[in-house]
C-alpha cells in the first residue's frame, strides 16, 4: 500500500463473456495499476471500449476483478464501506420523474447521511449547483448541464472522501463544462480524491494526473504535460484563408505522415508521426509557411495511440451524387420565424436562418437553449407553434412527407432498436426511406463497408460500443444519399479518434453539394462550419462565420481569442441584458 493512498491498484485484470451472438469474449482490463493520493484529481482517458467504465466500477466495488489487487482507503475493496465513495455513472442514475429536491433527499438517505444533517447539506448542494430555483422541477425536464450537476450532487450527498465520475461533462456545452469543473473543485475537500473519466481532452488537461487506457492496458500514467510531450517536435500549424481551411485539413489528414489535425482559430494544425516528417506542401493561395508549435494533451494522446492507419478519401461521401455548384440555387434548409411553446414554456422564439447546398451550418448554444427543438421542427418531428420551415424546397407544413424523404437525420440520442441486430436495423431504415430490393441491398452493403460495420453485422445494436453505435446511426442517416443531412451532436461522448473520422466524412459530404445542419458542444468542431448560429434561452443571439462570432463577442464584452471564449462571452452578455431589463 502506498502511504495513505485512497486507491492503490496493482495488476488488475477483468474479462467479460461474449456480449452476444458471434462476438468473442472481451478482455476489458489487463494488468492495470495506479495510485491515487488524497487531494488529487486523476483523469481517466482512452478510446471507446478502452476499459474506463470497468475500471471505475472495480474501484467502486461494483465489479469483481479476475486478477490483481485493489485497495481502497488502505484496505481490500472486498471490505469496502461504499458510503465513503461517491460514484456517478454515465447515465447519472437520476430518477427522471422525481424532482430535484426529491432526488437529493433520496440519495442523502441512501448514502447514510443522518437526518439532522439533511437540510444543511442539501441546501449547500443546491447553492453550489445553482439548482435552488428548480427544486420542484422533475429531473427529466432539466437541461443536460443541469442534469449532470444534479447527478454529481447526488453522488457526493454524504461528502465522501473518494469521488468517481464517469463522463460527468459528456454532452454539455462549454459554459456548463466550466461550471461542472468548478462544482467538482468546490465539492472536493483538501483530502478528497477524484477520478474523472472523460473523452474530452480539455478536461484531462485540468487534472493533476492522467491515466491513458487502450484495449484494457495502461499506456501512460503521469502529469498531463508529460502526455503532451510525446508529440514534441511533431506539431505544426499555418494560417489558411477560411475558404480553403477544410480542403487543406482534409488533404493533410490523408497524408501517411499525419496522425491528427484540426482547425485552430484561423490556422490548420497538424500532429505528425515523426520529428523527421514535414507538413505537406500547400497549394497556391492556401496559406503561408508551416511553423512548429508547442504540443497539447490531444497531440500526445493521438501520437500515443497511433496505429499507423491513414485516413482515406471518404467512401461515405463518394456514395453521394455530386450536386453542381449553383450560386443561384435556393436554400436547402430554411427556418422562417420558427417558434415552439409547451404551455407557458417558450422552447424556441422567432429563429430564422438558411443553409445553402454544400454548406456546413452549425447550431451552438447552452444545454436547453432550443437547438434540438429547432432540429426536430425542421425534420418534421415537431410542429412549430409559430413560423415555418422548408427542406429541399418542400414546405414542412404542407409537404412534410416529401421533405422527410429528402433528408437524413441522426438524432442526439441513439434511437435505433437496441434489441435488433445491426443488419435488422439497417434493413428497417432502408424500408423507411423507400429503398427496396436490389437498391436496398446495395445501399446497406455500401453503408456497412464504408463505415466498417461488417464485424458487428449480427450483434444487437444495444451491445455495441458507443463509437460503433454512432457509426451505425450515421449509416442509417446517409444510406439513401439525402440532399440534406441533419446531425444532432453526432460525436457526443465519443473519443477524439472517432470524432476525427466523423468530421472527415461530414466535410467531404458537404463538398458533394449536400447541405449539413449540425449541433455540437465542441468548439474545434464548430471551427469546421462555414457559418454558425448561437442560440441561448430560446433566442438567436449571434450569427456568422466563426471569425465573425469572435468579433461580435469582442463588441459586447471582453473575450479571449478562441471560439469558446466568444461562446461564453456572448451568452454572458445576453444574461446581463436580461437581468438589466428585469431590474
Amino acid at each position: 500500500m502506498a502511504g495513505n493512498a485512497l486507491l492503490d491498484l496493482d495488476g488488475v485484470g477483468k474479462r467479460f463473456a461474449s456480449p452476444g451472438r458471434g462476438a468473442p469474449a472481451m478482455q476489458a482490463l489487463q494488468g492495470v495499476g495506479f495510485v491515487l493520493e488524497p487531494g488529487r484529481i486523476m483523469g481517466l482517458i482512452g478510446p471507446d471500449a478502452a476499459g474506463k467504465t470497468t475500471l471505475l466500477r472495480i474501484c467502486a466495488g461494483l465489479v469483481v476483478p479476475d486478477a490483481g489487487e485493489v485497495a481502497v482507503f488502505g484496505d481490500s475493496v472486498a471490505r469496502l464501506d461504499r458510503s465513503r465513495i461517491g460514484y456517478m455513472p454515465q447515465s447519472g442514475a437520476l430518477y427522471a420523474e422525481l424532482s430535484v429536491l426529491q432526488n437529493l433527499t433520496l440519495y442523502a438517505r441512501l448514502r447514510g447521511l443522518s437526518r439532522e444533517l439533511w437540510d444543511e447539506r442539501i441546501a449547500h448542494l443546491l447553492d453550489l449547483t445553482g439548482l435552488a430555483p428548480f427544486t420542484r422541477r422533475a429531473a427529466g425536464r432539466l437541461s443536460g448541464g443541469m442534469r449532470q450537476k444534479l447527478a454529481m450532487a447526488c453522488a457526493v450527498a454524504a461528502a465522501p472522501p473518494l469521488i468517481l465520475l464517469d463522463e460527468p461533462s459528456v454532452g454539455v456545452d462549454p459554459l456548463s463544462r466550466r461550471e461542472i469543473w468548478q462544482l467538482a473543485r468546490d465539492l472536493a475537500g483538501p483530502e478528497t480524491g477524484i477520478v474523472w473519466a472523460t473523452s474530452i481532452l480539455d478536461d484531462a488537461e485540468q487534472c493533476d494526473d492522467v491515466l491513458v487506457l487502450h484495449e484494457g492496458r495502461r499506456e501512460y500514467f503521469g502529469a498531463p504535460a508529460g502526455l503532451a510531450e510525446f508529440a514534441a517536435g511533431r506539431c505544426w500549424s499555418t494560417p489558411v484563408p477560411a475558404e480553403n481551411r477544410r480542403r487543406v485539413l482534409r488533404a493533410a489528414l490523408e497524408q501517411p505522415t499525419t496522425i491528427a489535425g484540426r482547425i485552430d482559430g484561423g490556422e490548420v494544425r497538424l500532429t505528425l508521426r515523426s520529428v523527421a516528417d514535414q507538413p505537406p506542401a500547400l497549394g497556391e493561395g492556401a496559406g503561408s509557411a508551416w511553423r512548429e508549435r508547442r504540443p497539447h494533451v490531444d497531440d500526445g494522446f493521438a501520437w500515443l495511440l497511433d496505429d499507423a492507419s491513414v485516413l482515406k478519401p471518404s467512401a461515405v461521401a463518394a456514395a453521394f451524387p455530386q450536386i453542381a455548384a449553383n450560386p443561384d440555387a435556393p436554400a436547402a434548409i430554411e427556418a422562417i420565424g420558427l417558434g415552439k411553446r409547451y404551455g407557458d414554456f417558450v422552447a424556441v422564439n422567432d429563429v430564422s436562418f438558411s443553409v445553402a447546398p454544400g454548406e456546413v451550418f452549425g447550431l451552438l448554444g447552452p444545454n436547453g437553449a432550443g437547438k434540438s427543438t429547432t432540429f426536430r421542427m425542421l425534420c418534421g418531428l415537431a410542429r412549430p407553434s409559430a413560423g415555418h420551415g422548408r427542406v429541399a424546397g418542400h414546405d414542412l407544413t404542407t409537404a412534410s412527407a416529401e421533405a422527410r424523404q429528402a433528408l437524413g437525420y441522426m438524432p442526439q440520442k441513439f434511437s435505433l432498436y437496441a434489441d435488433l441486430s445491426v443488419a435488422a436495423n439497417l434493413r428497417f431504415v432502408a424500408g423507411a426511406y423507400g429503398l427496396a430490393g436490389a437498391h436496398a441491398k446495395e445501399a446497406i452493403e455500401r453503408a456497412v463497408e464504408n463505415l466498417s460495420l461488417g464485424a458487428f453485422w449480427q450483434l444487437s445494436a444495444g451491445t455495441l460500443p458507443l463509437g460503433v453505435k454512432q457509426r451505425l446511426a450515421l449509416a442509417a442517416a446517409v444510406m439513401h444519399a439525402p440532399r440534406v443531412l441533419f446531425l444532432d451532436e453526432p460525436t457526443s461522448g465519443v473519443d477524439p479518434l472517432v470524432r476525427r473520422e466523423f468530421w472527415h466524412h461530414i466535410t467531404a459530404i458537404a463538398d458533394r453539394g449536400v447541405a449539413v445542419l449540425v449541433t455540437t458542444h465542441f468548439m474545434d468542431e464548430a471551427e469546421l462550419c462555414d457559418r454558425l448560429l448561437l442560440i441561448s434561452q430560446a433566442e438567436a443571439i449571434a450569427h456568422g462565420t466563426p471569425e465573425q462570432l469572435k468579433q461580435q463577442a469582442l463588441a459586447v464584452r471582453t473575450a479571449g481569442a478562441t471560439l469558446e471564449d466568444a461562446f461564453i462571452a456572448l451568452i454572458a452578455a445576453q444574461r446581463e441584458r436580461i437581468r438589466a431589463e428585469a431590474a
